[in-house]
């Protein structure tokens, strides 16, 4: 017999906008305290241990740890569409065994990721063209980095499992803890303790840890449905295998995107250090607008997923119509401040004037374009929202992948410059928001 007894939902009713906003503002502020892990170390290592260092904990560095993770961090929540269905449904039961078998594969896959990411970083990184002053630091950085995996895997599927049934407070509370502790660990690890950048590695790793078990402790003790009990972690293979099928393609759509990305990354390491030391730079402040943007896109997912379990489906659409509303009023906003203040904002990370003015152009070529992504953002996330991955995937790879990796091959040779480059950001994104338009009004991602 089915448990559909009654919890607190407050996503499938009530003001939507409100709703939206509610669960929007704790997302996008754990987020910054995300990124500021990053750039807590790109800043610290940056100032105290030069270009060639900030060029080596970004780049390629970067690029690489968004591949692996990504696709493991992705795969497991695919648990974030299954439980918002089965908690806007009330399914209990099968919420509680979703979350276990969640936390199964973030175990797993965080000692596959540091396995193989420690052995195979040097092979990988010489294969991108890493500058030679640059690789022996990437890859002390990233085998550290990829110690760690087990805990990032652990807090990310966990914070998934939380926001997924309305709580998006608590994941913020650990972030901003282990974030100020990352700050000190940085500051006493390379500067106070000079471990150079092992040190601003090792206290990133260190950090996430603490998050992590933060997370834990709070899914243990907790008395609600989603409550975890250690001794049931393991796998439901059929639960595992809706959590596939739904956060599979979400995972090789996000490690397609980075390995488009790491075209790109190979090819600017070609350019130089200061290049790549810019381009590192602009990533950190270009954060800020991602972290956004994604905030949104994991509200509206939530939102289309509890919906869509308890049969709202206008509410659906009309969640989705107010959230691109809010993520073309963000796009806007942020386009004008990193215009107007980016020279400020890149000497955060470097007083170079070379690093700066490379990364200033890169800026201009971006950010003012914020805007034509917002399509892709929210009409993904509320087409995955109600369990229609595979299309989203097909899209998003060939508007941004495909069409990125032919400009390398067949437009950068007669044009090899950076600003040619980088224009293959806006240019992909345009096109793929058109599709994501032309799908989403057809209406046949929408199975009542």
């Amino acid at each position: 017999m089915e448990n559909r007894e009654t919890i607190s939902n407050p996503i499938t009713e009530g003001v939507i906008w409100r709703q939206l906003l509610n669960f929007f503002f704790p997302i996008i502020i754990g987020t910054f305290f995300q990124q500021l892990y990053n750039t807590a170390d790109a800043v610290i290592v940056g100032r105290f241990l030069g270009k060639t260092a900030l060029a080596a904990a970004g780049g390629s560095t970067a690029v690489l740890i968004n591949l692996v993770v990504l696709f493991f961090i992705t795969l497991p929540p695919g648990a974030s569409v299954v439980i918002p269905q089965f908690s806007g449904a009330r399914k209990l039961k099968e919420m509680s065994d979703t979350i276990h078998t969640a936390i199964a594969m973030a175990l797993v896959g965080g000692l596959l990721i540091s396995i193989f990411g420690i052995f195979l970083t040097p092979p990988v990184l010489r294969a991108m063209h890493t500058p030679d002053d640059v690789l022996p630091l990437a890859i002390t950085y990233l085998q550290i980095y990829f110690g760690g995996m087990i805990a990032v895997l652990v807090y990310n599927v966990g914070t998934a499992i939380l926001r997924a049934v309305g709580d998006s407070r608590r994941p913020l509370y650990f972030l901003i803890v282990a974030c100020a502790i990352n700050v000190v660990l940085d500051l006493l690890l390379v500067k106070v303790i000079p471990m150079g950048i092992a040190g601003a590695s090792l206290a990133t790793v260190l950090a996430q840890i603490i998050s992590a078990l933060l997370v834990i402790i709070t899914l243990v003790r907790t008395k609600e449905a989603y409550k975890l009990t250690l001794r049931k972690i393991r796998f439901d293979f059929p639960i595992l295998r809706r959590i596939i099928y739904i956060g599979f393609p979400a995972g090789v759509q996000s490690s397609m995107f980075q390995l488009s990305n790491i075209l790109i990354q190979a090819t600017l390491n070609g350019f130089g250090t200061d290049v790549v030391a810019g381009w590192t730079a602009f990533n950190k402040i270009d954060a800020l607008y991602w972290m956004g943007s994604n905030a949104f896109g994991v509200s509206i997912m939530t939102f289309a997923g509890q919906n869509y379990g308890a049969g709202k489906f206008d509410r659906i659409k009309k969640s989705s119509r107010i959230c691109l509303a809010m993520d073309a009023a963000f796009s806007i906003f942020l386009s004008i401040i990193m215009v107007v203040c980016g020279r400020v904002l890149l000497m955060m990370f470097s007083t170079d004037p070379v690093v700066i003015s490379n990364g200033y152009q890169i800026l201009l070529t971006m950010a003012p374009f914020y805007i034509t992504y917002i399509c892709v953002e929210i009409y993904s996330g509320t087409i995955r929202g109600v369990g229609n991955t595979v299309i989203p995937m097909l899209i998003t790879c060939f508007g941004i992948c495909v069409l990125r990796v032919l400009w390398i091959f067949f437009w950068m040779p007669a044009h090899h410059t950076v600003r040619m480059l980088v224009s293959s950001y806006p240019l992909t994104w345009i096109f793929t928001s058109f599709l994501f338009v032309l799908y989403y009004f057809r209406g046949h991602w929408l199975k009542h």
